[in-house]
């Protein structure tokens, strides 16, 4: 059985070819690379989980494909210039003519993670996917749906580029304020211990309201089964593409979160990793919850959100510091409590608020508009490949790059 819906194709032949997925590319298998053997440069090692470190020599030429082989499997990346694929992946050798696009967004739809051969640590053997039928569209239609579907990558990558723009402006007015202390009326303040004259360091635990987290019990279905509260992990931060997040990957129940040590936290309280990873950062924009690996802080007047942000930001490498454990590192609310925050003048402090917080929602609107694009594209992306949504009629308006190609199809 090939993998797509053979009734529909049946009647559809003109657009798509039932072939082994070894007769539209040749995978191979990823070069292994120490850290130690890699050198300062500008090429792209990529992992299954994606670029993971640079390096001043590549092991193939862009454009590319790679998927995850090893650990992540079946992950897909497209590398638009040369790269090192790692012994972890598996990359395209050969695109037998393809588009390397289309073959990108072809092999999504395969789910190659259901294609696992390892025994104890999850693998992908390229000459067991190389054997799976699939239906893959015929050329004349490839440039089209390539350009279709890349025409929501473009607008998600623009909106990435605003969103980094934004993130850096904000920043950077807090540290030449608060850092480097170049704040509006710095010249008439005196400094007295190396710090502005009437800043006072504050400990944390009078500063704001802090939280930790809880985990229902998994075993118990009525404390997860169609639950409606966001509890999030620390995969829930280091997987999302902003610091605002509006669902998590799980939810559990009212009653769950009740009968476990989570804490229900306001909507655009400042979610931190205190486990294993430290100081990574989200903010929720619904009422939420978090397991234990969380502090969670809660921004009031004093301590509004874009300042608490990004001093807990920046602060990052001195919690690391602060981390101990046996097992994993950890930041404990014992510690946390005792930290000090260097804290202006309240008139101060709210003139950045009233500066910074409408980046802080242009960066939220950006990011909403980019989970409303993903969400599209994916919807569009097996109709477009299996060919329930045809393109032959399509006039499709080809960016730049792919004009000359689209022309020989």
């Amino acid at each position: 059985m090939s993998i797509g819906e053979n009734n529909f194709v049946q009647s559809h032949k003109i657009y798509l070819d039932e072939i082994m997925l070894g007769d539209v590319v040749t995978f191979q298998r990823g070069f292994d690379i120490t850290k130690k053997e890699q050198a300062e440069g500008e090429i792209p090692i990529v992992s299954s989980s994606g670029i993971s470190s640079f390096h001043n020599q590549f092991k193939a030429k862009g454009p590319g494909v790679v998927i995850g082989r090893k650990g992540t499997l079946g992950t897909v990346h497209y590398l638009k210039d040369n790269f090192w694929p790692h012994d972890t992946t598996l990359w395209v050798k050969d695109f037998k003519g393809n588009d390397p696009r289309l073959i990108y967004y072809f092999v999504q739809t395969l789910h190659l993670e259901n294609f696992d051969t390892g025994s104890s640590n999850p693998t992908l053997n390229r000459n067991h996917i190389h054997k799976i039928k699939v239906l893959f569209p015929k050329m004349d239609f490839q440039k089209k749906i390539a350009a279709i579907l890349s025409a929501y990558d473009d607008l998600i990558e623009n909106n990435k580029r605003r969103i980094g723009l934004l993130e850096k402006m904000a920043e950077e007015i807090y540290c030449e304020w608060f850092v480097r202390f170049r704040f509006p009326g710095h010249e008439q303040v005196k400094m007295v211990k190396g710090v502005p004259g009437g800043w006072e360091k504050v400990p944390l635990e009078k500063a704001f309201i802090y939280t930790g987290g809880g985990t229902p019990p998994k075993e118990v279905e009525r404390f997860w089964k169609d639950g409606d509260v966001n509890w999030y992990t620390p995969s829930d931060i280091t997987a999302s593409q902003g610091v605002f997040l509006s669902r998590s990957a799980d939810q559990c129940t009212e009653e769950g979160l009740n009968r476990s040590s989570a804490r229900l936290f306001p909507a655009y309280s400042i979610m931190m990793t205190s486990r294993a990873t430290i100081g990574a950062i989200g903010i929720n924009t619904t009422p939420a919850c978090t397991n234990q690996g969380f502090i969670t802080c809660i921004p009031n007047e004093r301590y509004p959100l874009t300042f608490l942000y990004h001093w807990l930001k920046l602060s990052k490498p001195h919690f690391e510091l602060l981390s101990g454990g046996a097992t994993f590192a950890e930041l404990t609310k014992g510690t946390f409590k005792r930290i000090e925050i260097l804290t202006p003048p309240k008139s101060l402090v709210t003139d950045y608020e009233n500066r910074v917080l409408p980046l802080f929602k242009q960066i939220e609107l950006l990011l909403g508009k980019m989970d409303n694009l993903k969400k599209t594209r994916d919807l569009l992306l097996p109709r477009l490949i299996s060919g329930k949504l045809p393109v032959e009629n399509l006039d499709i308006h080809f960016p730049p790059g792919m004009e000359a190609l689209a022309h020989e199809a």
